[in-house]
């Protein structure tokens, strides 16, 4: 079963997944929201850092397809 980590915005709109395994480090959250993706820091994935609109934008982005969302109620 694929592993998913669930990192949610506290103001509750979105909720960040992430799928380890299919990460590819190619750099592309840090580099285009370094407030929110910390690799070296824990938790790495701080979203309280931005908003929703450009975390969704750089989500999208993921090449490798980690990263994804899911809208809130």
């Amino acid at each position: 079963m694929e592993k998913i980590i669930k990192y949610p915005h506290p103001n509750g709109e979105i909720t960040v997944l992430w799928k380890p395994e299919l990460c590819i480090h190619a750099g592309v959250c840090v580099r285009r929201l370094p407030q929110v993706y910390k690799p070296k820091e824990r938790p790495w994935c701080s979203p309280e850092n931005t908003d929703t609109k450009p975390l969704i934008e750089q989500i999208i982005k993921c090449p490798s397809g980690a990263l994804s969302y899911e809208l809130n109620k």
